[in-house]
Order: C-alpha cells, then structure tokens, then sequence
C-alpha cells in the first residue's frame, strides 16, 4: 500500500512542477494554436513515437480522427507507425531511424504537423523525421521529458515535462495530449461548425 501511495504521490508531483511553470502553460497554448491553424489551413498533423511513446501517438491521433468531446467532424490526424508492412520494409531494407524521416519525406507537406513523443528526447528516428520535416517547412512539435534531449533543437514547440521517470513523463504527455486535443476541438469547431 505505502509503495503504491509513492508512486500516484510522484506522478501528483509531476503534475503539480507542470502546473506551477507558466512557460511551459503557455508552450501547451502555443501548440494548440499551432495545430489548429495547420487545420484550418488544409493541412495534417502526424504522430511518432516508439513503444509507449507510440501507443500514445496512436492514441492522440485517433482523438483528432475520431472525436474528443464534440460530435463533429474527422480532422486530418495519423499516426505513422500503423502500417506494419511499411515498418517492417523500411526497418529491414533501410534502418529503424529512417521508418518516420522516409514516411515524412513521402507524405508530409509544407504546413503539416509533425508531433514526435520520446521520453528522452533522443530516438534517432524521430529526430530523423524532424530534420525531414523541417526541410519540408513542417511544424515540428516534441513531447520529451525534462531536458528535450537532441529533439529540443528541432522543435518548433517543445513540451518538456519537468521530470526524468519515463513513468511520470508519458502519463503527463498524455494528460497534455488530451489538454491538447480538448483545445484544438473547441477553438477549431467554434467558427466551423
């Protein structure tokens, strides 16, 4: 009982140093806006991550596809890794770090959005996808941990969480993810119902 206490009083913890930095707040807004106006623009927002990471990305993106809260329309929103034969291909004719770079070169467009989830801020794929993404004039938004790893120095907007427990991280990326969604869905459906 005491060692389950710790653990929901850690993820509390977390929760509470994201809750008190207004700067990461306003990154939070900064990305809604971001993505709302890739959508009103036409264009897509896409989701990466590996693992966890990666079910958390499914998860996002099937918020944006699906609904959230509001009856509405399907918004232009996929993850990347869910075709497993292009996975798999890629991985094995290629490599693991270039499976989201490749995708990104082939489908991504000036304007998209690309989200990439990694605790640590270093997978190598998904900071193959961003440098892509970047040279294709993407919106390049990361979900990391404390420090941004490598992936800082590509993101248009990073949301760092204030912590360096994997655990912690990703139960706060997707908190923010739903923040996030909650957002966008309001603020994008509000003029275009």
């Amino acid at each position: 009982m005491k060692k389950i206490k710790e653990i929901i009083s850690s993820s509390i913890e977390t929760k509470q140093k994201l809750l008190a930095d207004e700067g990461l707040l306003k990154k939070i807004c900064d990305t809604v806006d971001a993505i709302v106006n890739a959508f009103r623009n036409g264009n897509r927002v896409y989701f990466c991550g590996n693992g966890g990471s990666a079910a958390d990305a499914q998860h996002l993106a099937a918020e944006f596809s699906g609904r959230f809260y509001k009856d509405r329309k399907a918004l232009p929103a996929e993850a990347l890794h869910c075709n497993t034969s292009y996975l798999t291909a890629v991985a094995n004719d290629y490599s693991f770090d270039e499976i989201y770079s490749r995708l990104i070169n082939g489908i991504g467009e000036a304007g998209d959005a690309l989200v990439g989830l990694s605790t640590s801020g270093n997978s190598a794929n998904i900071i193959k996808a961003f440098e892509t993404a970047k040279k294709k004039e993407m919106v390049t938004i990361g979900f990391t941990g404390e420090s941004g790893g490598k992936m800082k120095l590509l993101c248009d907007h990073l949301i760092n969480i204030p912590s360096t427990v994997t655990p912690r991280i990703q139960e706060s990326h997707i908190m923010v993810g739903h923040i996030i969604c909650q957002l966008v869905e309001e603020k994008y459906f509000t003029s275009n119902i």
